[in-house]
């Protein structure tokens, strides 16, 4: 009987409900946050990527923080029944997943930066659930959109899944599959924690982070690219100081000493006043302690009497990554190195107004002083 079939199970072609020719329901198509269609026909030069990580709500405030991320929608992808509502999805009967459309500019953000999203801010070990939410509609997927993506999506999955292996995690369960149809979810779904800010968000990512295979990565390896191609990926043509990419945790460990490895890699925080860089004001360049990528110059550095080293801006928009950050009950903006990952500190709105009036609060530890 349909009606005895677990959730957990995807139905087939013969036990799905039926669905619609049309959608049952209308949307504005425009994005709550930042005004941009969320429907196609979409800019020049933007692409698509559609991802699955659990309840959709938290999953879409996620990419839309993004920078070079055009726009963001709730939907459902992976499954069978046509146009289907948000019921029926969650009746496990559709096939779907509780997936979001991100619409984003490949200049600015990569594929490979958003697998990075994806795959540090879930679980993607549960199979048929995230967390307390269960019901194949909760599934890990990514659906792509060409065979490029198709290429990073499986080198990515294989090597999360090695740091999680070795991190004593389970096994890496992410459907990848070619995105079919994406039905749109309800106008209320569509930015929900936007509209509702204490929604509920039930992410939980599982600790580990890795290195994804990318340009980036080859880079370091290949000492014939130039300077230029260097700067061409936003790293600027201070990369003479880059370092290799480790390929494990094991060899972050074994680079890192304890303090800074808490920091860089467990995202942890350093006590206030304790760090080397709090009040030095000598001249230079600070490069990222785990991989050498430029961060901040010097004479961004000012006294924000906070305890850290603060900047008021990064060396380039690329130098970094921002992601919302929603451990320890708070909502803050986590500041990552945009070439190895590495947790670095937050960014605050609290800067010299006189100056952009943000304040990149950031670890001693994480930072390396390349001096004048």
């Amino acid at each position: 009987m349909i009606w005895n079939r677990s959730k957990s199970e995807l139905p087939t072609t013969e036990t799905a409900l039926a669905g619609r020719d049309e959608p049952a329901f209308e949307i504005s198509g425009v994005h709550a946050v930042n005004g941009h269609s969320i429907v196609p026909p979409f800019p020049d030069g933007i692409e698509v990527a559609v991802f699955a990580l659990g309840c959709f709500w938290g999953a879409e405030r996620l990419f839309w923080n993004i920078p070079g991320v055009y726009s963001t929608a709730v939907g459902y992808a992976g499954g069978i029944t046509p146009n289907p509502t948000y019921e029926e999805a969650c009746s496990g009967r559709t096939g779907h997943a509780e997936a979001v459309l991100v619409a984003f500019d490949p200049a600015q953000v990569t594929y490979r930066e958003l697998l990075q999203v994806f795959f540090d801010e879930h679980d993607p070990t549960q199979g048929m659930r995230q967390g307390n939410d269960v019901g194949s509609q909760y599934r890990s997927a990514i659906f792509f959109t060409s065979d490029e993506q198709e290429a990073e999506a499986r080198a990515a999955a294989e090597v999360f899944g090695k740091a999680l292996a070795e991190a004593g995690k389970g096994q890496v369960t992410t459907e990848i599959a070619s995105a079919g149809p994406f039905y749109y979810a309800e106008e209320y779904h569509q930015q929900y924690l936007h509209k509702v800010p204490n929604g509920y968000c039930g992410l939980k990512g599982t600790g580990v982070t890795c290195a994804l295979p990318g340009p980036s990565a080859d880079r370091s390896a290949d000492p014939a690219i130039t300077d230029e191609a260097v700067a061409d990926e936003g790293v600027t043509d201070e990369g003479a100081g880059l370092k290799p990419l480790a390929s494990s945790d094991d060899e972050w460990r074994e680079r890192l000493t304890p303090d800074q490895y808490a920091v860089l890699r467990g995202a942890g925080t350093e006590r206030a006043f304790a760090g080397a860089y709090t009040d030095v004001e000598d001249d230079g360049l600070y490069r990222c302690m785990a991989c050498g990528n430029p961060l901040y110059r010097s004479d961004a550095k000012f006294h924000s009497g906070s305890g850290w080293p603060s900047f008021t801006e990064a060396i380039s928009p690329d130098a970094v990554e921002v992601i919302e950050d929603h451990s320890h009950g708070m909502t803050r903006t986590e500041v990552r190195c945009a070439r190895c990952h590495s947790h670095l500190g937050h960014v605050f709105p609290d800067g010299p107004q006189d100056r952009g009036g943000l304040r990149y609060c950031m670890n001693s530890c994480a930072l390396d002083l390349e001096q004048a």
